[in-house]
């Protein structure tokens, strides 16, 4: 935990507020990487990092959202330059991997993961690519910083032009890995046509909440082991693992509970896990090496989690 102070506050477009935050010790983070602010009501809100990592503050963009789930209300409506914050973290789903080359997509706030990115890409020297679309530019934040990293990075109003060809962007390095974060819309779209390509494993994604319709396959009953607390637990059909873990004392971090902000992940030493979230990569769910605790289940009879 660091508790850190509002060092300012920044309208970057039309409802988009950045939150300059400074204090001691602050985390080392890499681009993709996010922060669990605690707001005022003691629940937990993820906001990915869009600063420099070389700073000595940390850096997030708040969308202001008014029927959401008021972590954003309290950052909009609440927050002043002074006031003290809660932040946990740091954590990274996301992290740019190795590659031959990098096509970043990027729909509206969720440019925040992807411009760190870009920027360390543009250092770096690699090839690179970085496709930003919106509806309009009023409601684009970060348009100086995208403007400053020259013809390899696009801005794309839909409201203007459309949204731009998937396909051609897949086009200008074929065998660069694909990073998209943005509405699960453009998410899927991408997706589908990776897969159409035969080249599905090229695709990272960071979703803003689970895809719609996104029904998970019948479950069953299955026996958790929480190997440090030495506790035999079972998760009925009807519940998730999360719940129970947590109903039986043992705390564990929670947030979306729809397996896509990655902070329930918990170590599995032993038995098959059925994941069902969108924050491990294939390769990721293939090592059986840890799983999200509020939507993943036991492939099997029993699991051997490191709680």
């Amino acid at each position: 935990m660091h508790e850190l102070m509002v060092r300012g506050l920044v309208l970057e477009a039309e409802n988009v507020l950045t939150v300059e935050l400074a204090g001691t010790g602050l985390p080392a983070w890499t681009p993709g990487a996010h922060v669990d602010l605690i707001v005022a009501d003691g629940t937990v809100r993820q906001y990915s990092l869009c600063g420099d990592p070389a700073s000595t503050t940390l850096t997030v963009a708040v969308r202001h959202e008014p029927a959401g789930r008021g972590g954003s209300d309290w950052v909009h409506r609440g927050l002043r330059p002074g006031d003290r914050v809660t932040v946990r973290g740091v954590r990274n789903h996301f992290a740019l991997e190795d590659a031959p080359g990098h096509v970043l997509i990027a729909g509206g706030v969720g440019i925040t993961p992807l411009l760190p990115m870009a920027e360390h890409l543009a250092r770096a020297g690699t090839p690179w690519r970085l496709a930003y679309i919106g509806r309009s530019a009023a409601r684009m934040p970060f348009l100086h910083r995208i403007g400053a990293l020259g013809p390899h990075a696009t801005i794309h109003e839909t409201a203007v032009s459309g949204r731009p060809p998937i396909g051609a962007l897949l086009d200008e390095h074929p065998d660069a890995l694909v990073y998209v974060c943005g509405p699960a819309t453009l998410i899927e779209a991408v997706r589908d046509a990776l897969a159409a390509r035969g080249e599905a494993g090229r695709l990272r994604a960071e979703y803003f909440q689970a895809p719609a319709g996104d029904d998970a396959a019948e479950a069953g009953a299955f026996t958790l082991r929480l190997e440090r607390s030495n506790l035999e637990l079972i998760v009925p059909a009807d519940r998730s693992a999360l719940d129970v873990v947590t109903d039986a004392g043992v705390d564990v971090l929670r947030d979306c509970e729809e397996g896509v902000c990655g902070s329930c992940e918990t170590t599995v030493l032993a038995g098959e896990v059925e994941h069902r979230d969108h924050v491990l990569t294939a390769r990721e769910k293939a090592a059986n090496s840890c799983m999200m605790l509020c939507v993943s289940r036991a492939a099997g009879p029993r699991l051997v989690l490191d709680l």
